[in-house]
């Protein structure tokens, strides 16, 4: 993923004379990521989306970091994040590095009198809760609970909720975000092994032109400033466009599980993929089913990189007491595993119901002080519980 799409009214070829019945150009804009050799989309306009009537002052949205570097265990209450009317300042940032960087966001009201622009990072939102619609020049985007929706850098967009009941998990990365290579052959066709194909991928769809005059606020986000653009046309004037670089989602609930005799690796779970990390989907499965399989995780020296989990649903058969929007971080260079009490428990399971997502950065992240006022007091010693097994 991506797969070619075109839509609207596009011309024969690329660069050429492209002209409205009334005779003037249609303004063609390249949409282009990595220089000209990454993902790219060819766009038509009514209008140039050039015309900046007006600058306001930008601001800083660097979040302001707490713990620099971390080798303990942190637990993090998630659905503490209190909400906030609008959607940029609902969006909190806990963790971050060089890659990429790790927010919620509980927003409560649509975006109706701005537009945002991330020229930093692609965007992978996942909707824990609520359901709406992202609009975008490209066309339009449903999503419900459970859907991935993945903006590409430099894509202006529109989100709208159907209630202001609304919860979001947020990763931005300095690198695109794909789906892993080892599922798809060299002409980028999702292979049978595949845990989800190309039917399961939500597309842009009912393409809109806006041919309108006036102001339009959009936000746009550049190393971690916020700058305020006014346009005097709509950024949603487009008659048509093809390529790669476009909007796209796909739900948690159709990632099929991979599974097997004794208890498989993590990257059975990979659901995405950047430079800097992966994203994997924990989803309902049945267990493994070797007579003396073990269905709970080994412990795990995870020394390379950072293991954040982020808990949507279910019951997490690994960990004690673990709420709905919980975030749990093992750093790299310490090793973990499941609670006391859960190797046994998990022996003679046929399967889980748990739904989660994991975030695996290559290299350390840094806390943020946001991060810190949702934190669970001595979640690393959750494990003691297996001394008082060695006394006894």
């Amino acid at each position: 993923m991506p797969v070619y799409q075109q839509h609207g009214k596009i011309p024969h070829k690329r660069h050429v004379q492209f002209r409205r019945p009334t005779g003037e150009l249609y303004h063609e804009e390249l949409v282009g990521t990595q220089g000209f050799s990454g993902a790219s989309a060819l766009v038509y306009h009514l209008h140039p989306p050039t015309i900046v009537s007006k600058k306001e002052k930008p601001y800083s949205v660097l979040p302001e970091i707490a713990v620099e570097k971390n080798l303990s265990a942190l637990s993090f209450q998630g659905f503490h994040l209190h909400p906030d009317e609008d959607y940029l300042d609902s969006r909190v940032v806990l963790f971050m590095n060089n890659d990429l960087r790790i927010a919620l966001a509980a927003p409560m009201q649509s975006m109706t009198d701005y537009f945002f622009k991330n020229a930093d990072a692609d965007e992978m939102i996942f909707i824990h809760e609520g359901s709406g619609l992202v609009r975008t020049m490209y066309g339009e985007l449903p999503f419900e609970y459970g859907d991935y929706v993945v903006i590409p850098r430099g894509t202006i967009y529109q989100i709208h909720f159907d209630t202001p009941d609304n919860r979001l998990l947020i990763v931005e990365s300095t690198s695109p975000i794909r789906t892993p290579r080892r599922y798809s052959n060299d002409s980028g066709q999702l292979l049978e092994h595949s845990p989800f194909c190309e039917r399961d991928f939500k597309l842009p769809k009912n393409l809109e032109t806006h041919d309108e005059a006036g102001e339009f606020k959009v936000m746009i986000k550049k190393q971690d400033m916020m700058y305020p653009y006014t346009y005097a046309t709509h950024p949603f004037d487009i008659v048509g466009w093809d390529g790669y670089h476009y909007p796209y989602a796909i739900s948690i609930h159709d990632f099929e599980p991979l599974t097997g005799r004794i208890h498989m690796p993590p990257p059975i779970h990979q659901q995405f993929e950047a430079d800097g990390f992966v994203v994997c989907s924990f989803v309902p499965r049945l267990y493994d089913y070797h007579p003396d399989a073990i269905p709970a995780p080994y412990h795990h020296s995870n020394i390379d990189s950072d293991e954040i989990l982020y808990y949507v649903d279910g019951d997490f058969m690994s960990r004690n007491d673990i709420r709905k929007g919980q975030l749990t971080l093992h750093p790299g260079g310490i090793p973990h595993g499941p609670h006391p009490g859960a190797i046994e428990r998990s022996i003679g399971k046929k399967g889980t119901n748990e739904l989660a997502v994991m975030i695996d950065p290559f290299h350390p992240v840094k806390i943020t002080k946001a991060a810190l006022q949702l934190e669970v007091d001595d979640y690393y010693k959750s494990w003691l519980g297996y001394a008082k097994e060695v006394e006894a």
